[in-house]
C-alpha cells in the first residue's frame, strides 16, 4: 500500500517555524480482507513513518498528525512519543463521550491536542468539553467568514486554547490573524514577497570554506566546485549576478552552474569567493528564511531527478536551476521578472519562473503539488508525465532528508 507524505511548516508570531503538519493519503482502497479501512490506514501511517523516519520529516520539531474518530478509539496516537506529535482531531469527528474519554487519556499521557476546522455547536454539550481539552484550535481562513471565526476567537480566552490560523494565503490574512490574537500561522503566506523583508540571499557559510578548500587543490575539480555552489542558493545567485555584470557578460544564456564556472574561470571564482567570505558576517537567519531556502533546495533536487525520469537528462541542470530560483521573489522581496533581468538564465528557465507553460514549469508544478499535499492534482500530473508515484514520493522524502542534513551541517559549522 502506497502512502504519500508531505509537510507544511507552522509559524509562531516571530515567524519562526515551530512545528510541521504531516499530510498523508492512502493511494489505494483497503487491500486487506476483513480489516476495517481505518485500521488499514493506521497500519500504513505507522509503517510509513517508521520507514521514512519521523526525524527526517520533522527536523526535530513536533508534528501535527490528523486522526479520524476510529483511529482515536484505536489509540493509534499512543504509537508515537508525545513529544514528537500533536494529535490533530479532524473536523469529521463528532464530539461525544467516547471521544472525550480518549482525549482525556491522551492528555494524561502528555499528548497535546489540536482541533482541525472546529465548529462550535451549542446544541452538542460535548463541544465545550472537548474545547477545554484542546491545546490548539485551527481556524480555516480561506473557507470561513470573519463572523464565523468570531465565536472561536472569543472562546479562546475563556477556555484557554491557542488559536492557529491555517490556509493563510495572503499578507492580509496574516495581518488580520495577527491582529485578532492568533498565536500560530500555517499556509503559503510566507511565499509572498512582502512577508520576507530581506534583499540579500542568506549564505551557508561552510560553503565558502569547502569551495576555497577545493580551489586550493593542485587540480581543482570543476564538477566538485559546481556541486558545492549548487548546494548554496546564495552563492548560485551571486555567481549568476557576477557573470552577468558588464565585465563578464556572456554571449550565451546560462543553463547550468557548471557552465557559469567554466565561463568565469577558476581564478575569478577564487578571487570572488575570498571577497565574499571576508565580507559576510555571521548572523542569525530567521526561521522563515530557512523554510523558504529549504523549499528551494528540495525543489531543485526534485526537478533535477524528475527531468531524468521524464527523459530530459541532458537538460537536468536547467530543471535544477528552475527549482532553485522558484522562490527568489520571496527571498529578495521583489517581482521575479525584475530579478531575472539581472540573471543570465536561458529563456526556458525564465519562462517557467514567470509562469509560462513549458516542460520545466510542468515539473516544478508537480513538485509544488507534493509540498501542498494536493494529491488529486499530483496524480493527474504524474499520469500526464508518465511518472511512477511511489518512486517520486520516495525521492521527495530522500531529498527532504538531504536538505535537512545540508542545513544542519551549516549549523554545526557555526557552533
Amino acid at each position: 500500500m502506497e502512502v504519500f507524505v508531505a509537510r507544511q511548516p507552522i509559524f509562531d508570531r516571530n515567524q519562526e517555524a515551530v512545528a510541521y503538519e504531516l499530510l498523508y493519503r492512502n493511494n489505494e482502497i483497503n487491500m486487506f480482507p476483513n480489516i476495517d479501512g481505518d485500521q488499514a490506514t493506521a497500519d500504513v501511517i505507522i509503517n510509513s513513518y517508521l520507514n521514512i523516519g519521523l526525524e527526517s520529516l520533522s527536523a526535530g520539531k513536533p508534528c501535527f498528525i490528523n486522526f479520524t474518530e476510529n483511529l482515536l478509539k484505536l489509540r493509534v496516537p499512543t504509537y508515537f512519543n508525545p513529544r514528537e506529535i500533536v494529535v490533530e482531531i479532524l473536523e469529521s469527528v463528532i464530539p461525544g463521550q467516547e471521544v472525550l474519554t480518549v482525549c482525556r487519556e491522551l492528555k494524561d499521557l502528555g499528548y497535546k491536542i489540536a482541533l482541525d476546522d472546529f465548529v462550535f455547536t451549542e446544541s452538542n454539550p460535548y463541544c465545550r468539553e472537548l474545547m477545554k481539552l484542546a491545546d490548539y484550535v485551527k481556524v480555516d481562513f480561506m473557507n470561513t467568514t470573519e463572523s464565523e471565526r468570531g465565536s472561536i476567537e472569543v472562546l479562546s480566552n475563556l477556555l484557554g486554547y491557542r488559536l492557529l490560523a491555517e490556509k493563510v494565503e495572503t499578507e492580509g490574512d496574516y495581518e488580520e490573524a495577527n491582529k485578532k490574537g492568533y498565536h500560530f500561522f500555517q499556509g503559503y503566506f510566507f511565499s509572498k514577497p512582502k512577508i520576507i523583508a530581506t534583499h540579500d540571499v542568506p549564505t551557508y557559510f561552510h560553503s565558502y570554506y569547502s569551495i576555497i578548500q577545493s580551489l586550493e587543490m593542485n587540480e581543482p575539480s570543476i564538477d566538485r566546485i559546481s556541486q558545492l555552489i549548487e548546494q548554496d542558493l546564495s552563492l548560485s545567485y551571486k555567481l549568476l549576478k557576477l557573470i552577468n555584470s558588464p565585465a563578464y557578460r556572456p554571449k550565451h544564456k546560462i543553463h547550468s552552474i557548471r557552465q557559469a564556472i567554466v565561463l568565469l574561470g577558476l581564478l575569478e571564482i577564487k578571487r570572488w569567493i575570498y571577497v565574499l567570505a571576508v565580507r559576510e558576517q555571521v548572523g542569525k537567519r530567521r526561521q522563515l528564511e530557512n523554510e523558504v531556502i529549504t523549499l528551494c533546495l528540495t525543489r531543485a533536487k526534485m526537478c533535477e531527478l524528475l527531468a531524468e525520469k521524464h527523459h530530459r537528462a541532458s537538460l537536468k541542470s536547467s530543471y535544477f536551476l528552475t527549482g532553485m530560483f522558484s522562490l527568489m521573489d520571496t527571498i529578495l522581496s521583489m517581482p521575479i521578472d525584475r530579478i531575472l533581468k539581472d540573471l543570465p538564465l536561458n529563456d526556458d528557465i525564465c519562462s517557467a519562473l514567470t509562469g509560462s507553460r513549458n516542460d520545466l514549469k510542468d515539473i516544478l508544478e508537480l513538485v509544488i503539488s507534493i509540498e501542498k499535499a494536493d494529491w488529486s492534482d499530483l496524480e493527474e500530473k504524474m499520469r500526464e508525465l508518465k511518472l511512477n508515484k511511489k518512486e517520486v514520493m520516495e525521492s521527495y522524502h530522500q531529498f527532504c532528508k538531504w536538505t535537512e542534513e545540508l542545513l544542519s551541517h551549516e549549523v554545526t559549522e557555526l557552533t
